[in-house]
């Protein structure tokens, strides 16, 4: 027999001990290191992902902070009596069709001492807002008392002048390189040092519709068109997203036919929005001839994007609910209605709550199918009905980082951290209610 047949003595066994663990101790040295490096970096997509989303938001801070500001000029104006009441009688409709752009501009000469000369005027009326006549007229409809008097009026300066008072145009550029000229400039640092221009806060920006004029635009409109929308789906999806996931799970036979609804509904919720948007031009604008640009539309349109995500949720959180819940009170004498309306449906109203408002904090975000069904209209009077034209946030968001205006660009962030701030608070609202109401079996 040769070497390699002899049997292992002791010494040997004793000998490949050591080895043995020592390489043992480099795997396990080696699936240490592993498992760090894995934690590592799975720290550092964290890491990187929130470094990104600190930036997103502190650009939009920064550039949207300025909007909620707006520089106003004060001016003496005198509501001559001739010019709003020329009947001698104040009249509603004469103070609506009266010339405020003439008493404003007749208060802004005295203030900047400009004379006769035709360029010096219309250098000095390019500092007002071509809004301001409608500040003026809105507060003396408010009080017509004040018809004959002299009274102090913050009107909104043109929005050049804004962003020069905001440090956005450099005084430090060429005359022909600037929105306002050296004598303009001049006029606006004599404002300021007389106490007659200076920053306030833009209410204007909540409150108005929309304008050509970045000073007098507002996301007003914006904001209750998207309740508007926001009420419609919760209306039309919430019950029959609910009514169908309760038949599907509850009632519906297990067959080929039900197996293929299941499909689709998986299906849609992958679909593009803007087939959505598609959809509802065909069928409600086209077909039944419903508005144009109205919220009932854009929110039935919304609603059937949100369906499948309600469906789904509903669904799941009926499953989740044990089946002893239902045998118990099948036990007790309870029918199969009884046993869903009383039990199933109210212990998973927590998966259908979160779902709901999962799926509305999607459909508030959605630009493509609104601008499909006509949502982009310019809309200046605030809607009073989910029936009359309106626009939505992320509408108004798409025109305005289109407008060539500079300023219109600080409106764009601050209406973006709006509507981020309406995600954060709906997505915010589903984690509270489903904690609030979450049973553990």
């Amino acid at each position: 027999m040769t070497d390699s047949a002899l049997p292992m003595t002791v010494a040997d066994s004793a000998s490949r001990a050591p080895r043995k663990l020592v390489l043992d101790e480099k795997r396990v040295r080696s699936r240490y290191a592993a498992e760090r490096r894995f934690r590592a970096y799975g720290v550092a997509a964290i890491a990187f992902g929130l470094f990104f989303l600190a930036w997103l938001f502190v650009t939009l801070i920064l550039q949207g902070y300025g909007a909620l500001q707006q520089s106003k000029m004060r001016l003496d104006v005198t509501l001559d009596a001739a010019t709003l009441a020329p009947g001698g009688q104040v009249d509603e409709n004469a103070l609506r069709t009266a010339d405020y752009t003439a008493l404003l501009r007749t208060s802004l000469r005295g203030a900047l001492g400009v004379g006769s000369d035709r360029g010096e005027r219309r250098d000095a009326y390019a500092l007002l807002s071509n809004g301001a006549d409608n500040e003026l007229r809105r507060q003396v409809l408010a009080d017509p008392s004040l018809v004959g008097k002299t009274i102090p009026v913050w009107v909104s300066a043109a929005a050049d002048v804004d962003t020069f008072i905001k440090g956005q145009i450099s005084r430090d550029l060429p005359e022909n390189q600037r929105r306002l000229n050296n004598r303009q400039i001049a006029w606006a640092d004599k404002l300021v040092a007389d106490g007659r221009l200076e920053k306030r806060f833009n209410a204007a920006l909540f409150v108005n519709g929309a304008s050509s004029d970045p000073e007098q635009a507002g996301m007003g409109v914006a904001i209750i068109g998207s309740l508007y929308m926001m009420l419609v789906v919760l209306l039309t999806a919430l019950p029959v997203g609910v009514a169908a996931a309760v038949y599907l799970e509850e009632f519906a036979p297990r067959n080929r036919w039900t197996d293929l609804i299941e499909v689709n509904i998986n299906n849609l919720a992958a679909v593009p929005s803007i087939v959505f948007g598609l959809l509802g031009l065909a069928i409600f604008l086209n077909f039944f001839g419903m508005p144009r640009s109205a919220p009932v539309v854009g929110g039935l349109v919304l609603a059937l994007m949100t369906l499948p995500v309600v469906i789904i949720a509903t669904r799941a959180s009926i499953k989740a609910v044990p089946p002893s819940i239902r045998e118990a009170a099948l036990g007790v004498g309870a029918s199969k209605m009884q046993v869903i309306t009383h039990h199933v449906v109210p212990l998973a109203l927590p998966g259908i709550l979160t779902g709901t408002i999962i799926g509305m904090a999607r459909a508030l975000g959605e630009t493509a199918p609104l601008l499909l069904i006509g949502m982009v209209a310019f809309v200046v009077a605030t809607p009073a009905t989910p029936f009359d034209p309106a626009t939505a946030l992320p509408v108004q968001i798409y025109m305005w980082a289109g407008a060539s205006e500079r300023a219109f660009v600080e409106r764009t962030s601050a209406a973006i951290l709006i509507l981020l701030v309406f995600l954060i608070v709906m997505n915010a609202a589903a984690v509270v209610l489903r904690r609030r109401f979450e049973r553990r079996w």
